[in-house]
Protein backbone atom coordinates (compact mmCIF):
# COMPACT_ATOMS: atom_id res chain seq x y z
CA UNK A 1 0.00 0.00 0.00
CA UNK A 2 0.91 3.75 -0.56
CA UNK A 3 -0.74 5.82 1.55
CA UNK A 4 0.61 8.72 -0.14
CA UNK A 5 -0.78 7.70 -3.96
CA UNK A 6 -3.67 6.73 -2.59
CA UNK A 7 -4.56 10.29 -1.27
CA UNK A 8 -3.42 11.71 -3.94
CA UNK A 9 -5.24 9.55 -6.45
CA UNK A 10 -8.42 10.32 -3.85
CA UNK A 11 -8.01 13.87 -3.86
CA UNK A 12 -7.35 14.20 -7.68
CA UNK A 13 -10.32 12.23 -8.29
CA UNK A 14 -12.71 14.39 -6.17
CA UNK A 15 -11.56 17.44 -7.68
CA UNK A 16 -12.34 15.53 -10.86
CA UNK A 17 -15.65 15.24 -10.25
CA UNK A 18 -16.33 18.44 -9.00
CA UNK A 19 -15.00 19.64 -12.80
CA UNK A 20 -16.56 17.30 -14.39
CA UNK A 21 -20.32 18.64 -13.36
CA UNK A 22 -19.51 21.87 -14.23
CA UNK A 23 -18.52 20.68 -17.85
CA UNK A 24 -21.57 18.62 -18.51
CA UNK A 25 -24.04 22.03 -17.99
CA UNK A 26 -21.22 24.26 -19.52
CA UNK A 27 -19.01 27.29 -18.05
CA UNK A 28 -17.95 30.27 -19.55
CA UNK A 29 -14.11 31.81 -18.77
CA UNK A 30 -12.43 34.73 -17.72
CA UNK A 31 -9.08 35.88 -18.43
CA UNK A 32 -6.04 35.62 -15.94
CA UNK A 33 -3.21 38.16 -16.36
CA UNK A 34 -1.29 35.81 -18.51
CA UNK A 35 -4.17 35.51 -21.14
CA UNK A 36 -4.98 32.21 -20.13
CA UNK A 37 -8.08 31.04 -19.26
CA UNK A 38 -10.00 30.43 -15.52
CA UNK A 39 -13.30 29.05 -15.00
CA UNK A 40 -15.63 28.72 -11.30
CA UNK A 41 -14.75 24.97 -11.80
CA UNK A 42 -10.67 25.95 -12.18
CA UNK A 43 -11.22 27.38 -8.71
CA UNK A 44 -14.03 24.94 -7.19
CA UNK A 45 -11.84 21.47 -8.04
CA UNK A 46 -8.51 22.78 -6.92
CA UNK A 47 -10.19 23.52 -3.35
CA UNK A 48 -11.42 20.18 -3.37
CA UNK A 49 -8.02 18.97 -4.12
CA UNK A 50 -6.34 20.62 -1.67
CA UNK A 51 -8.93 19.97 1.12
CA UNK A 52 -8.56 16.49 1.29
CA UNK A 53 -4.38 16.78 0.39
CA UNK A 54 -4.27 19.40 3.94
CA UNK A 55 -7.16 16.53 5.51
CA UNK A 56 -4.91 13.77 5.09
CA UNK A 57 -0.78 15.53 4.57
CA UNK A 58 -1.58 19.33 7.30
CA UNK A 59 2.43 19.86 7.12
CA UNK A 60 2.84 19.77 3.67
CA UNK A 61 3.13 22.60 1.72
CA UNK A 62 0.79 23.57 -1.52
CA UNK A 63 1.78 25.08 -4.58
CA UNK A 64 -1.93 24.99 -6.78
CA UNK A 65 -2.07 26.65 -10.21
CA UNK A 66 -5.02 29.22 -9.03
CA UNK A 67 -4.48 29.41 -5.05
CA UNK A 68 -0.44 30.04 -5.69
CA UNK A 69 1.96 28.60 -2.91
CA UNK A 70 1.41 28.15 0.72
CA UNK A 71 3.53 26.30 3.31
CA UNK A 72 7.12 24.88 2.89
CA UNK A 73 8.63 23.75 -0.20
CA UNK A 74 10.40 20.66 1.25
CA UNK A 75 7.66 18.80 0.64
CA UNK A 76 4.57 19.94 -1.12
CA UNK A 77 2.02 18.97 -3.41
CA UNK A 78 1.66 20.56 -6.66
CA UNK A 79 -2.02 20.77 -8.19
CA UNK A 80 -3.09 21.71 -11.65
CA UNK A 81 -6.91 21.23 -11.25
CA UNK A 82 -7.90 21.43 -15.18
CA UNK A 83 -5.42 20.78 -17.56
CA UNK A 84 -6.51 21.71 -20.91
CA UNK A 85 -9.06 24.61 -20.06
CA UNK A 86 -9.73 25.89 -23.43
CA UNK A 87 -10.61 22.35 -24.27
CA UNK A 88 -12.86 22.17 -21.18
CA UNK A 89 -14.77 25.29 -22.25
CA UNK A 90 -15.43 24.06 -25.69
CA UNK A 91 -16.81 21.36 -24.06
CA UNK A 92 -14.26 18.80 -25.55
CA UNK A 93 -13.33 15.14 -23.36
CA UNK A 94 -9.55 16.10 -23.34
CA UNK A 95 -8.67 17.66 -20.00
CA UNK A 96 -7.28 16.35 -17.25
CA UNK A 97 -6.44 16.72 -13.47
CA UNK A 98 -2.75 16.72 -12.95
CA UNK A 99 -1.42 16.40 -8.97
CA UNK A 100 2.39 15.87 -7.98
CA UNK A 101 4.24 15.47 -4.86
CA UNK A 102 7.29 17.15 -4.82
CA UNK A 103 10.38 16.21 -1.89
CA UNK A 104 13.38 18.02 -1.54
CA UNK A 105 13.44 19.47 -5.13
CA UNK A 106 12.78 15.95 -6.49
CA UNK A 107 9.14 15.37 -8.16
CA UNK A 108 8.37 11.82 -6.35
CA UNK A 109 4.81 10.98 -7.44
CA UNK A 110 2.11 11.81 -10.17
CA UNK A 111 -0.59 11.44 -10.45
CA UNK A 112 -3.28 11.71 -14.21
CA UNK A 113 -6.79 11.66 -14.07
CA UNK A 114 -9.07 12.34 -16.94
CA UNK A 115 -12.53 12.76 -15.26
CA UNK A 116 -14.37 12.40 -18.86
CA UNK A 117 -13.26 8.94 -19.43
CA UNK A 118 -12.15 7.74 -15.92
CA UNK A 119 -8.87 7.00 -17.14
CA UNK A 120 -6.00 6.98 -14.35
CA UNK A 121 -2.11 7.42 -14.65
CA UNK A 122 -0.04 7.24 -11.86
CA UNK A 123 3.79 7.26 -10.96
CA UNK A 124 6.11 6.73 -8.04
CA UNK A 125 9.53 7.59 -7.83
CA UNK A 126 11.27 3.96 -8.03
CA UNK A 127 8.29 2.04 -8.01
CA UNK A 128 7.72 2.83 -12.11
CA UNK A 129 4.52 4.62 -14.49
CA UNK A 130 1.18 2.65 -15.10
CA UNK A 131 -2.49 3.66 -16.89
CA UNK A 132 -4.85 1.78 -14.97
CA UNK A 133 -3.09 -0.40 -13.32
CA UNK A 134 -1.41 -1.49 -16.38
CA UNK A 135 2.95 -0.77 -16.24
CA UNK A 136 3.72 1.95 -18.85
CA UNK A 137 6.94 2.10 -21.06
CA UNK A 138 8.24 4.20 -23.86
CA UNK A 139 8.53 3.28 -27.06
CA UNK A 140 12.15 1.80 -28.66
CA UNK A 141 12.19 3.66 -31.56
CA UNK A 142 15.86 4.75 -32.12
CA UNK A 143 15.61 6.87 -35.84
CA UNK A 144 13.98 10.66 -35.49
CA UNK A 145 13.09 9.51 -39.56
CA UNK A 146 10.75 6.61 -37.79
CA UNK A 147 9.55 9.21 -34.92
CA UNK A 148 6.28 11.04 -34.34
CA UNK A 149 6.24 14.35 -33.01
CA UNK A 150 3.56 15.50 -30.65
CA UNK A 151 3.16 19.63 -30.49
CA UNK A 152 1.29 21.78 -28.67
CA UNK A 153 -0.83 25.23 -30.21
CA UNK A 154 1.11 25.86 -33.38
CA UNK A 155 1.05 29.92 -33.07
CA UNK A 156 2.68 30.06 -29.24
CA UNK A 157 5.55 28.16 -30.85
CA UNK A 158 6.12 30.63 -33.61
CA UNK A 159 5.41 33.78 -31.01
CA UNK A 160 7.89 32.16 -28.60
CA UNK A 161 10.77 32.12 -30.73
CA UNK A 162 10.79 28.57 -30.89
CA UNK A 163 9.88 28.65 -34.85
CA UNK A 164 12.96 27.35 -36.80
CA UNK A 165 14.04 24.82 -34.42
CA UNK A 166 10.59 23.12 -34.29
CA UNK A 167 10.41 23.26 -38.02
CA UNK A 168 13.80 21.58 -38.51
CA UNK A 169 12.32 18.85 -36.02
CA UNK A 170 9.34 18.80 -37.84
CA UNK A 171 11.17 17.86 -41.12
CA UNK A 172 13.86 15.20 -39.10
CA UNK A 173 10.33 13.02 -37.95
CA UNK A 174 8.28 10.53 -39.28
CA UNK A 175 4.83 12.45 -38.61
CA UNK A 176 3.41 14.41 -36.45
CA UNK A 177 0.36 15.53 -34.04
CA UNK A 178 -0.83 18.21 -32.17
CA UNK A 179 -2.58 16.91 -29.13
CA UNK A 180 -0.97 19.52 -26.73
CA UNK A 181 -1.41 19.47 -23.00
CA UNK A 182 -1.50 16.43 -20.96
CA UNK A 183 -1.94 13.92 -23.75
CA UNK A 184 1.36 15.28 -25.41
CA UNK A 185 3.47 13.44 -22.28
CA UNK A 186 0.91 10.32 -21.37
CA UNK A 187 0.89 9.59 -25.00
CA UNK A 188 4.79 9.36 -24.95
CA UNK A 189 4.81 7.52 -21.43
CA UNK A 190 2.23 4.61 -23.12
CA UNK A 191 4.79 4.15 -25.94
CA UNK A 192 2.80 5.67 -28.73
CA UNK A 193 4.87 8.33 -29.82
CA UNK A 194 8.48 9.37 -29.65
CA UNK A 195 8.50 13.41 -28.89
CA UNK A 196 6.67 16.05 -27.48
CA UNK A 197 7.70 20.16 -27.88
CA UNK A 198 5.94 22.46 -25.68
CA UNK A 199 5.71 26.12 -24.95
CA UNK A 200 4.45 28.14 -22.14
CA UNK A 201 4.04 25.80 -19.96
CA UNK A 202 4.33 26.23 -16.27
CA UNK A 203 5.76 24.18 -13.24
CA UNK A 204 1.71 22.39 -12.12
CA UNK A 205 1.55 21.65 -16.05
CA UNK A 206 4.73 19.47 -16.55
CA UNK A 207 5.38 17.82 -12.51
CA UNK A 208 3.49 14.99 -12.74
CA UNK A 209 4.15 14.07 -16.08
CA UNK A 210 8.03 14.31 -15.24
CA UNK A 211 7.83 11.20 -12.73
CA UNK A 212 5.44 10.03 -15.47
CA UNK A 213 7.89 9.45 -18.60
CA UNK A 214 11.01 9.10 -16.50
CA UNK A 215 9.39 5.90 -14.56
CA UNK A 216 8.44 4.72 -18.04
CA UNK A 217 12.26 5.57 -19.87
CA UNK A 218 11.84 8.50 -21.16
CA UNK A 219 13.03 12.19 -20.81
CA UNK A 220 11.58 15.70 -19.83
CA UNK A 221 13.33 18.61 -19.69
CA UNK A 222 12.93 21.79 -21.73
CA UNK A 223 13.84 23.33 -24.89
CA UNK A 224 17.22 23.93 -24.25
CA UNK A 225 18.30 20.47 -22.81
CA UNK A 226 18.08 21.47 -19.19
CA UNK A 227 16.65 19.70 -16.39
CA UNK A 228 13.99 21.86 -15.15
CA UNK A 229 10.12 22.69 -14.92
CA UNK A 230 10.49 26.65 -14.45
CA UNK A 231 11.54 28.03 -18.33
CA UNK A 232 8.63 27.53 -19.72
CA UNK A 233 9.40 25.21 -22.40
CA UNK A 234 9.34 21.29 -22.69
CA UNK A 235 10.93 18.62 -25.01
CA UNK A 236 10.01 14.92 -23.57
CA UNK A 237 10.86 11.97 -25.32
CA UNK A 238 11.23 8.28 -25.37
CA UNK A 239 15.21 8.94 -24.12
CA UNK A 240 17.17 7.13 -26.75
CA UNK A 241 15.74 10.51 -29.34
CA UNK A 242 16.35 12.96 -26.92
CA UNK A 243 19.55 14.48 -27.35
CA UNK A 244 19.31 13.99 -30.99
CA UNK A 245 16.00 16.17 -30.99
CA UNK A 246 18.17 18.57 -28.87
CA UNK A 247 20.97 19.01 -31.85
CA UNK A 248 18.44 19.07 -34.48
CA UNK A 249 16.33 21.57 -32.64
CA UNK A 250 19.90 23.61 -32.48
CA UNK A 251 20.34 23.54 -35.89
CA UNK A 252 22.81 20.17 -36.38
CA UNK A 253 21.76 17.87 -39.53
CA UNK A 254 19.20 15.19 -38.33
Amino acid sequence: MDRVLDVMIEAARAGGEVALAHFRRGVEAALKPDGSPVTAADREAERAIVERLRRAFPDHGILGEESGAAGGRERRFIVDPIDGTRNFVARLPFWAVLLALEEAGTITAGVVVEPVTGRLWTARRGRGAFANGERLRVSTVAALGDAALIHASLNVLRQDGLWDGFVRLVDATGRQRGFGDYLCYTTLAEGRAELAVATRVEVWDLAPMKVLLEEAGGRLTDVTGADTLESGTALASNGVLHEPALRVMRGARA
